[in-house]
């Protein structure tokens, strides 16, 4: 028997990373959202072609929203029919993780950070948001310090066989 988080990292295909969030966040929980996109928005995206790095998720009239996310034109439809790059799309949530996250925004200044775009087994586009805090300059030092010291200490263990 599977667990559920086994089930989606098979099924799930990434369109999107945001590789730098795990490097300037201190990640302490994940919730995957579903994202409302128009035709266009969905057919952009299956050719891989969106970027995260530099959006956000904010809360805004008791909804969270993805900000700034980057999601191309799609080519091969009529100029009438193109979206917006830039727009403001909303995440589909249930109301008890709303809550969750509002309250860990305003109360412990938290930041909600999107990990990842996929399409989930059945082909449904996801976001995975991630309630983070920041790290300092210091923090970010340490984490590549102690990635290069494992980095070496298996480098060593191989060699020595």
């Amino acid at each position: 028997m599977t667990t559920k988080a086994e089930e989606r990292a098979l099924a799930q295909r990434y369109v999107s990373l945001n590789r730098r969030a795990r490097h300037d966040y201190f990640i302490e929980d994940t919730i995957e959202a579903g994202i409302i996109l128009s035709g266009t928005e969905v057919k952009s995206l299956r050719t891989g072609q969106a970027s995260i790095q530099e959006s956000f998720a904010s809360p805004k009239e008791g909804r969270i929203y993805l900000v700034n996310a980057y999601i191309p034109e799609y080519n091969q439809a009529g100029i009438h029919l193109q979206h917006e790059t830039r727009r403001p799309r909303q995440l589909l949530l249930h109301k008890r993780q709303i809550d969750k996250m509002m309250g860990a925004v305003k109360r412990e200044g938290m930041t909600l950070v999107p990990l990842g775009i996929y399409f989930n087994k059945r082909g449904i586009a996801k976001v995975e948001i991630g309630i983070a805090k920041g790290k300092q300059q210091r923090d970010k030092r340490a984490a590549i310090k102690d990635r290069e010291w494992q980095r070496d200490k298996a480098r060593l263990m191989r060699q020595r066989g």
